[in-house]
């Protein structure tokens, strides 16, 4: 794959100056020829997993000092945000290794790290393939993108004691949290307060609302592994899931834009600017420390 196209990106700032890392995981719309072959899907339906222009959305982030990490493999390929072994047995030709997880709520949904459906349930391969495949794709894909994020949040938090992760994603328009009917716009997700701490969840909330939309925290998303993994506020590491319901920006049908798409990200950089002079105003001179 890495002979099409390389993995992933990193957009930096020229000096890093806020202790922001903002992270797309699953905006890559670059799918290797040899997937496209296997795979018993449409080029628009091998689609539908995508969080699709995510990364544009968020893309002025480096212009507020912060590092944007952007994957380019498609989420379908290979799903950085699992654990590095969540693998269906029912996938492959050979026995999974002893330390693969396959019984994990994300596997038995078809989404494990090599996934076995795309949204709406539609099965991407025709037949089972050679654990050696899904291996590549761990070795080529997914270790090297996590050692990039973990390599920025310990440069960013070596740099100001402090790092926020934001994971950037989308979710399909007809989400709605149970039990109040609410569509939200944005989702907030803390993993329960775990992930960060409860001042910047409502700082993220406030913002949105402000700036005019429905915005809900951890229902029905509360982030996945990625939040979960890297968020540590107790070592002054703090991760939020930032989802963005996708039928504001796009035609969920034909998968293109909305006329007020740029209007969204004009939007979405006022929140990034609000969250870093936040961060700065709560959490004091600690967040200014780079010179």
């Amino acid at each position: 794959m890495t002979n099409e196209f390389e993995p992933f990106e990193i957009r930096e700032p020229a000096v890093q100056t806020i202790p922001f890392v903002y992270n797309s995981p699953h905006s890559g719309r670059c799918y290797p020829s040899a997937f496209l072959d296997e795979s018993r899907l449409d080029d628009l339906s091998i689609r539908r997993s995508e969080d699709h222009y995510v990364d544009e959305l968020f893309s002025a982030a480096p212009s507020f000092g912060a590092p944007m990490l952007v994957a380019n493999f498609p989420r379908a390929y290979v799903d950085v945000n699992r654990e590095p072994y969540e693998l269906d047995p029912r996938m492959f030709s050979d026995p999974l290794p002893p330390y693969a997880n396959s019984n994990s709520a994300r596997v038995a949904g078809g989404l494990g790290t090599i996934p076995r459906i795309v949204a709406e349930n539609m099965e991407i391969y025709a037949g089972r393939m050679p654990l050696a495949s899904a291996m590549e794709r761990i070795e080529t894909c997914y270790k090297p993108y996590h050692a990039c994020l973990r390599k920025l949040i310990a440069r960013t938090h070596a740099r100001f004691g402090l790092g926020v992760l934001i994971d950037c994603h989308s979710m399909p328009g007809n989400i709605r949290v149970a039990g109040s009917g609410v569509k939200p716009d944005f989702i907030v997700g803390d993993r329960y307060g775990t992930s960060a701490s409860a001042e910047l969840s409502r700082a993220a909330l406030q913002f949105l609302e402000e700036l005019g939309f429905a915005a809900v925290r951890n229902k029905p998303y509360a982030g996945g592994f990625i939040t979960e993994h890297y968020g540590r506020p107790a070592r002054d590491l703090h991760a939020l899931q930032i989802e963005v319901n996708r039928s504001i920006y796009i035609d969920e049908s034909t998968l293109e834009k909305r006329p007020d798409f740029d209007v969204l990200a004009g939007s979405l950089a006022i929140f990034m600017g609000q969250m870093a002079d936040f961060v700065a105003d709560y959490f004091g001179d600690q967040a200014l420390a780079a010179e």
